[in-house]
């Protein structure tokens, strides 16, 4: 997901460790995946959300309070709106990131991220891939571990070094391996 920009500080060394049992349940469900990508790039409101999800402001606050109990979602400051209504928005603390597998262990929520990036190229559209690749290799259970471990290392170095980057276009991805059914 990324990491929150840190104002005139050293990034600090970060390594992985795993997921808490309420962190696992909290990535569980795609909505909630989205509602921290979303405020990962700017502090939204639970309106804000809802209308980006179109989805009701309700499923949204059920979502963004099981997020924030989790330490995912963090209330920013409360603002004005254009109204002059006071607001209070969220951003994502950025610590998924660096949880090693938190899905691994569920049931039903391995799938969430999966079916939180179809829904987010879908709104994107085709012509906002700008690279991939599709390959077919056949690797035991030690190189599956070495090929995932040297995808994050360099996962990791961009991560933290991102907000080094923040005046350059935003990107998303996935790094996904199956096994195929065939």
């Amino acid at each position: 997901m990324g990491e929150p920009k840190q104002s005139g500080a050293a990034p600090r060394a970060r390594t992985r460790r795993p997921a808490t049992v309420r962190e696992a349940k909290a990535l569980a469900h795609p909505a909630r995946v989205r509602i921290l990508r979303l405020c990962l790039s700017r502090e939204l409101t639970n309106k804000e959300l809802a209308d980006r999800l179109d989805t009701t402001p309700g499923t949204v606050l059920y979502h963004v309070r099981q997020l924030v109990d989790a330490g995912l979602l963090a209330p920013a400051p409360v603002r004005t709106g254009a109204s002059g209504a006071l607001e209070k928005p969220y951003r994502s603390t950025g610590e998924t990131w660096w949880l090693d597998g938190p899905l691994a262990d569920t049931d039903t929520g391995s799938a969430a991220p999966v079916e939180a990036f179809q829904q987010e190229l879908s709104e994107a559209g085709p012509e906002s891939v700008r690279t991939f690749a599709r390959f077919v290799l056949h690797l035991s259970d030690e190189d599956v571990q070495e090929l995932y471990r040297r995808v994050l290392a360099v996962l990791d170095e961009y991560v933290a070094t991102d907000d080094q980057r923040s005046d350059q276009p935003r990107y998303a991805g996935m790094f996904l391996l199956h096994r195929p059914a065939d």
